[in-house]
């Protein structure tokens, strides 16, 4: 049974279109004990977004305000788009001065990446690149491996995801920070003061509904404009909803990421779960990793992460 939390959900993007699917994931985090506050902005809708510019920051520095209570847990509605449009109208250092002595964890993926770089940026907190309310807590079937890694990590200071690899890839062992996100809001980021510069970074990426050939774009952005100079390995995630036409000549994801190794020169690791698709772990943002690869089993393993109040000290795994 997952620690009791209060959790509080925040809608910094798209608006949730599939409202069902919100009260689904609402009823389930309930019925699991937990106590859900700001459910008002499911409902909230300006153009394509969930509010207005105002609203949707109003969500997030309301957190930094000292006379409302932090929950344990921030978590995002949905993605979509709209994250980028707040960020300047974000208190950064009344945010730095509120968490830093606070265990709430925020947590989302997506389009949620750039408040998640934002954060580490400027205010020095540490997020969980995980599921949200609508796509993963709300969908008609709950996944069992998903909605477990993630109730284990956000209540425990350590996490680790386990697989196999089915690509030939050479044996690896690195250190580093770990971080990174949606491919296309980090490349939005770049140039801004929103983006974090780690130089001994262990980067994960994911994305959806975009093509091999714009992935491959998107990953020689951040490795000209200087993001890969410090990373020590890349992992990949879900990257769904590619098309192959007559045009690319066979030329598909593989061919991108083979390419775009080559190019790099860094390790890129397939073959965790995480972000686009179903089953997700849960990848905490900014904390301490070890990523080791022999004969193709892969474990990664995370500490010295923002976590909602342990229960113990176990380590959560995947």
């Amino acid at each position: 049974m997952p620690k009791r939390l209060d959790i509080r959900l925040i809608a910094p993007s798209g608006y949730a279109d599939d409202r069902a699917a919100c009260h689904r994931g609402i009823e389930r985090l309930q019925a699991a004990g937990h106590r859900v506050h700001g459910t008002d902005v499911v409902d909230r809708v300006f153009l394509r977004f969930a509010g207005s510019d105002a609203e949707r920051a109003a969500d997030i520095n309301q957190l930094a305000d000292p006379s409302v209570p932090l929950p344990d847990l921030v978590m995002a509605v949905c993605g979509g788009y709209g994250a980028i449009a707040v960020l300047d109208r974000l208190d950064f250092s009344g945010l730095a001065a509120r968490f830093r002595d606070s265990a709430c964890a925020l947590v989302g993926h997506g389009d949620f990446t750039a408040i998640q770089c934002a954060l580490y940026a400027r205010s020095a907190i540490g997020s969980l690149h995980g599921p949200m309310l609508a796509p993963d807590f709300g969908a008609a079937y709950l996944r069992e491996s998903t909605w477990r890694h993630f109730w284990q990590t956000v209540t425990s200071p350590r996490t680790a995801i386990h697989w196999t690899s089915a690509d030939e890839q050479q044996d690896l062992q690195v250190e580093g920070t770990l971080w990174g996100g949606n491919l296309s809001s980090l490349c939005s980021l770049v140039g801004t003061p929103y983006l974090p510069t780690i130089d001994d970074g262990i980067l994960y990426v994911e994305e959806s509904g975009e093509q091999a050939w714009r992935i491959e774009r998107m990953l020689f952005e951040l490795k000209l404009a200087g993001v890969l100079d410090g990373q020590r390995a890349i992992l990949i995630g879900g990257l769904g909803g590619q098309r192959v036409s007559e045009y690319d000549n066979g030329y598909d994801i593989e061919h991108a990421l083979q390419r775009f190794a080559h190019a790099s020169g860094l390790p890129v690791v397939r073959g965790l779960t995480f972000g686009n698709g179903p089953d997700k772990g849960t990848m905490p943002f900014g904390a301490r990793a070890e990523l080791e690869l022999v004969d193709g089993a892969g474990t990664l393993s995370v500490s010295g992460y923002r976590y909602a109040g342990a229960a113990d000290n176990g380590v959560a795994t995947l």
